[in-house]
């Protein structure tokens, strides 16, 4: 289930950016790249709409998808 980020409050958009961007596997290359650069690029991906909050109602787990890998 697609959840519109606009429907999360600021403090809990802001914890589920956070934990997206922190999570092992995310690699930003050589340079080190500050935790709110890392949430401000996510963010703006959010707004563009090229990236997308999914739930899991099995397993009631959020993660954020790149929308082309829906289709």
């Amino acid at each position: 289930m697609i959840i519109p980020y606009q429907q999360l409050s600021p403090e809990a958009l802001q914890g589920l950016l956070e934990e997206f961007v922190s999570r092992d596997g995310t690699d930003y290359g050589e340079q080190e790249v500050s935790l709110e650069a890392r949430v401000a690029q996510v963010q703006r991906l959010l707004a563009l709409g090229e990236v997308v909050i999914l739930f899991s109602q099995q397993t009631g787990q959020c993660n954020i998808v790149e929308r082309s890998r829906l289709d």
